[in-house]
C-alpha cells in the first residue's frame, strides 16, 4: 500500500461521500484552511459529480476558496494510505463510501443540501447551515 507522505509528518485525512460535490469538498477546504500545518487534505466520492456552486459560494463567504477544485473518484486514491478516512454522507436513505487506506476511520453525518427542494435563497441558507456543521464539527474533532 502506498503511502502519502509529507516532509513536515503531517497526518494525512481524505474526506469521502458519494459525488465529492459538496460536503466532502466543504470538509476539505475548511481542514486546509485551518490546520494546513498539520494536515494534507483530500476529498473523493465513489459517483464523483460536478462541484457545487452554493457550496463555492458559501465557503467564499467565510473566506475558503474551493472554486479550483473539481470531484474526484475514490478511484483515484487506489493504494494509498491514510491516516484518517472520514465518511460525511447523512443517516437516512444514504449509502456511505468504504475506502480501504485508511489507518482510521471516522464516520460524521451531514444532511445533503443538494437535495433539499426550494429557492435560491432557501437553498442558499442550508448550504451555510451544513458548512457551519460541518466548520464546528472540525473544530472539535481535529
Amino acid at each position: 500500500m502506498k503511502k502519502i507522505t509529507s516532509k513536515n509528518v503531517k497526518k494525512t485525512v481524505l474526506f469521502i461521500c458519494k459525488h465529492n460535490s459538496t460536503r466532502s469538498q466543504m470538509a476539505e477546504g475548511l481542514l486546509k484552511s485551518t490546520h494546513s500545518d498539520l494536515y494534507d487534505v483530500y476529498s473523493a466520492g465513489t459517483h464523483p459529480g460536478t462541484l457545487n456552486q452554493f457550496a463555492v459560494k458559501v465557503m467564499d463567504e467565510v473566506k475558503v476558496d474551493i472554486s479550483r477544485n473539481h470531484s474526484k473518484s475514490l478511484k483515484e486514491f487506489a493504494g494509498v494510505e491514510f491516516d484518517y478516512v472520514v465518511t460525511v454522507c447523512s443517516k437516512e436513505g444514504e449509502s456511505c463510501p468504504f475506502f480501504p487506506g485508511g489507518k482510521n476511520y471516522i464516520h460524521q453525518s451531514f444532511e445533503d443540501p443538494t437535495v433539499f427542494d426550494g429557492g435560491d435563497d432557501e437553498i442558499i441558507t442550508v448550504f451555510r447551515r451544513v458548512r457551519d456543521e460541518i466548520g464546528e464539527w472540525i473544530k472539535e474533532t481535529f
